[in-house]
């Protein structure tokens, strides 16, 4: 009888044309246009998952994008059961103009599947339920009890998913969760990820006068919003990087020496980091490298900041409104609650004299995620890593967020475990998208792998 890595081998073109297919559905969470592309997407989750030999699949209703769950739990109560993630919603293609081939219509060039969603995430989600259906079709069993959770509506930031994941907490009860959405390296350097940013955001406006005035008329009588909301937004963050705001770095979990070694080993190099962003010279909080300010300490972002006159030459008018919008990334043990409450209470204490000033909270926060260093499925994964790719993985984090792992922690009480294949270079977002397909043939070998380590 052939073995599950025999049947993935031989395989791999019928792999291959089923992603053509997957990706060619436009599945953009972001537009209503495509809502019911959307769902087809899910139907399309949900029939292959039937096909690989899952059970109790099911599309699911969230309020939202919908979810698509399926396990298999025959494995017995001895062996854990594992949840793995990921999502079938895509980032919107635009613009159209800067793809050489139509994101919605997927082409092989140079060994690499090109489209809208090839690589974040429809290849990595694609990956374990291939090598689930091979274990199965070799074996007649799993090593692990199995869980699946896909999801439509990650690029929209998961409105849904807490309180479909809080309502079905026993459905989703487990004792370990993969991540298929996820990074390695380079295309032939692994990578375990063991931290992500949380989130929160606010809008600053300030008002003056009812209407906007004539500065030679009123100037020096009454305050400018503009001027204010400057010196609102100047008052937040020191000269040396340091954010000003009370009682902001309170909770942040300082880094070990543990940590800045791991760090450290990852390869970088600052003048082409300097070089490829081009700015003149880098700046952040002083007393911490570069890459342990992108990965493992908080920030404060004017993000946009508006009000008065625009146009071309002059305009001699005294604004009646200004705003700004700010984003904080965050880190273990930060919550998005305490430091809005504590921004929040800082401008509201700055306030200049002569305007009012209004603050609100922005849609789209999330927790920060942090790894434990003890944390057994990393572990295993870690392992799993080095065997594939013959080298152990560099221990990382990335400065952006997926709010899917601290609803998980939150709801379920369990740590998620990266284990996706994409690669940074991919163009996720952005035009060109595409996925290497020897890593889309390593994922389906790694992940099979990992069960086999689980259930010993």
């Amino acid at each position: 009888m052939a073995s599950w890595q025999d049947i993935l081998e031989g395989g791999q073109a019928g792999f291959v044309a089923e992603l053509l297919e997957f990706i060619r559905i436009p599945s953009v969470s972001a537009s209503t246009d495509y809502a019911a592309d959307v769902v087809r997407a899910g139907e399309w989750v949900e029939q292959r998952l039937t096909k690989a030999g899952a059970e109790n699949v099911a599309l699911m209703q969230t309020g939202g994008h919908p979810v698509v769950y399926a396990d298999w739990l025959h494995a017995g109560a001895g062996k854990p059961t594992i949840l793995i993630y990921g999502h079938f919603d895509v980032q919107p293609a635009e613009p159209f103009d800067l793809w050489d081939s139509p994101p919605f219509e997927p082409e092989i060039r140079d060994g690499r599947i090109y489209g809208r969603g090839a690589s974040d995430d429809k290849g990595g989600m694609l990956i374990p339920i291939l090598a689930v259906e091979a274990m199965l079709a070799a074996r007649g069993d799993l090593p692990v009890n199995i869980k699946f959770l896909f999801e439509g509506q990650e690029e929209i930031g998961s409105p849904e998913l807490p309180d479909f994941v809080a309502k079905h907490r026993d459905l989703l009860a487990c004792d370990m969760i993969f991540s298929a959405d996820g990074l390695q390296w380079t295309a032939d350097e692994p990578n375990l990820v063991v931290g992500l940013k949380g989130l929160v955001g606010l809008e600053i406006t300030v008002t003056g006068p009812d209407g906007d005035q004539h500065s030679g008329l009123h100037g020096g009588a009454i305050a400018n919003p503009l001027m204010a909301l400057s010196q609102i937004v100047a008052s937040l963050k020191g000269m040396d990087g340091r954010i000003q705001v009370a009682g902001f770095y309170d909770d942040v979990l300082d880094l070990t020496d543990e940590d800045r070694a791991e760090i450290a080993r990852v390869p970088y190099d600052e003048a082409a980091y300097i070089d490829s962003l081009g700015v003149p010279e880098l700046f952040g909080e002083e007393g911490y490298t570069t890459r342990e300010r992108l990965w493992a300490r908080p920030t404060l972002d004017v993000n946009g900041i508006w009000g008065g006159y625009q146009g071309l030459g002059t305009k001699t008018v005294h604004p009646a409104e200004a705003s700004a919008k700010i984003t904080c990334r965050l880190v273990a043990n930060q919550t998005p609650d305490r430091i809005f409450t504590l921004i929040k209470t800082h401008i509201e204490a700055s306030i200049p004299q002569g305007v009012r000033v209004q603050v609100d909270r922005l849609p789209g926060n999330a927790d920060p995620f942090q790894m434990p260093r003890s944390h057994n499925a990393s572990q295993i994964a870690k392992d799993v890593l080095a065997e594939v790719y013959g080298m152990e993985p560099y221990v990382t984090r990335l400065g952006g967020s997926i709010p899917v792992m601290s609803i998980f922690q939150n709801e379920l009480g369990v740590q998620t475990t990266m284990f996706g294949f994409s690669i940074g270079d991919e163009n996720l977002h952005a035009p060109n998208e595409f996925f290497r397909l020897r890593n889309f043939k390593r994922g389906q070998i790694a992940y099979g792998r990992l069960l086999e380590k689980l259930g010993e």
